[in-house]
């Protein structure tokens, strides 16, 4: 297998490496192995000064990573290094946190002395995706590191790059030979990888067909496993929502990084009492985004970062009108170099669409009237999807009490998804298990073992 890189804004390929044989991931495998029991021996305040200088680096190279991503991937330069700000600040929360997270945990019983200790599980195979080439990485392996595991990542291939540069930044924090390895491997051999007695756990970040692929390999193998998978939040959109406010973040929540996020908001169930309103000022909103160069400040939306993900939204879109939607904007391919994607506006979307059933990962949204604050609710949670939601109201008590009854890892109230350090981030139903961030993704990839003393 080649890993080939291709500028989506211009279609050019500028880079290729070849991928690993087997013998490559068995020394990776080995690396990992040797490296493990002394970097979990290190205090955790040792292994948190790594990831201190981590964040240094990061901090130092901004420009000239959030320049990678942009050219690998798509993403509008200034998304970019807010990503990369943003992988920095992990390094930094756990660094800050990680010792009182791994902390012992005194229990009374029957013993003279017992307790809960925190043990890392030994090294943890990362399946990443490209859509956030660096913080998903970062999102994983800063808790990871802290808890004393080793990790090996298997990036997507169109990101090969971001993946090399990522591993050069551990190095150059001076991370100990074998405690972070980038694999140039296929997906075709993470599951030999999934089964070596070498890997202690995996988690993956990506598409639902992917994490039940991963889940089979890891289940069998007996390994610890992590997904966070696909989503179609939904954006709920109450009879007396500030417009202006709403309509600005609508604008964000679904259109930033091109659509392409499985925390975007997808499905916009909007109230009859508003519909026609909230429709009016968002088509005018998506009206007004201005594709172009990535790099260039006034863009307002970036390619997306394949031509066959545009086909395959198109189908997606095409599919939709044809049974009932209507798009009120856009619903086409940007002719021209790269790989531009219409905004569009869906109205009139219902059941059995492909925008209402699936999972659309480009910059299309779609409207789902709802008669009133329950019905919106039931449209909320009709998904086999259960990532995030998000619900805007002028009652905050009111939001907090509809985005408790959302079917969904994190509901926001007033405010788009998004990952923060400080709070778990995970899915339910086909949108995976577990958590990443604060203590629990960190205690996700360690064993609570009990000590009893007499």
């Amino acid at each position: 297998m080649r890993f080939v890189s291709i500028n989506p804004a211009t279609g050019e390929r500028f880079a290729e490496h070849p991928g690993w044989a087997d013998s490559e991931i068995a020394h990776a495998l080995e690396r990992a192995a040797r490296a493990a029991p002394a970097w979990a021996e290190l205090t955790v305040e040792r292994r948190t000064e790594y990831l201190r200088t981590t964040a240094a680096v990061l901090r130092g190279g901004v420009d000239e990573y959030a320049g990678l991503i942009t050219r690998e991937m798509g993403k509008l330069h200034r998304e970019a290094r807010a990503e990369v700000e943003k992988c920095a600040s992990v390094c930094d929360y756990y660094a800050t946190h990680a010792p009182a997270f791994l902390a012992h945990e005194v229990v009374g019983s029957d013993a003279t002395h017992s307790a809960v200790v925190y043990r890392p599980l030994g090294t943890v195979l990362a399946v990443m995706p490209w859509n956030f080439p660096f913080w998903q990485v970062f999102r994983f392996a800063a808790p990871a590191l802290a808890a004393g595991n080793t990790a090996l990542l298997k990036h997507a291939s169109n990101v090969h790059l971001c993946a090399l540069a990522i591993e050069d930044i551990f190095r150059e924090a001076g991370l100990p030979e074998g405690v972070f390895q980038n694999m140039l491997i296929a997906s075709s051999q993470v599951a030999p990888v999934i089964d070596d007695p070498r890997v202690h756990a995996v988690t993956l970040t990506g598409s639902e067909r992917a994490g039940r692929q991963l889940a089979a390999a890891a289940g069998a193998a007996l390994k610890k496993s992590v997904l966070e998978l696909g989503g179609s939040d939904a954006f709920v959109v109450l009879e007396d929502a500030d417009l202006d406010l709403t309509v600005e973040q609508a604008i964000l929540a679904r259109f930033q990084n091109a659509g392409q996020s499985c925390i975007a908001a997808k499905r916009f169930v909007v109230v009859d009492a508003i519909a026609e309103e909230f429709i009016e000022r968002f088509r005018d909103a998506i009206g007004r985004l201005l594709p172009g160069d990535p790099f260039d400040p006034a863009t307002t939306l970036g390619p997306l970062v394949r031509d066959e993900q545009r086909h395959a939204l198109l189908a997606q879109v095409t599919e939709s009108i044809r049974r009932g939607a209507k798009a009120l904007i856009g619903g086409h391919m940007i002719p021209g170099p790269g790989f531009y994607y219409a905004a569009t506006l869906l109205d009139g979307v219902g059941p059995g669409m492909p925008a209402y059933e699936e999972e659309l990962f480009g910059p299309v949204a779609a409207v789902i009237r709802a008669r009133d604050e329950s019905h919106a609710i039931a449209i909320a949670n009709d998904s086999r999807f259960g990532l995030g939601g998000s619900v805007w109201t002028a009652d905050p008590e009111r939001g907090e009490r509809v985005a408790r009854s959302l079917e969904c890892g994190c509901a926001f109230v007033n405010g788009i998804v998004k990952s923060d350090p400080r709070l778990p981030f995970g899915g339910i139903k086909a949108s995976g298990y577990g958590c990443e961030l604060a203590h629990h993704g960190l205690r996700e990839f360690v064993s609570a073992k009990t000590l009893w003393v007499r």
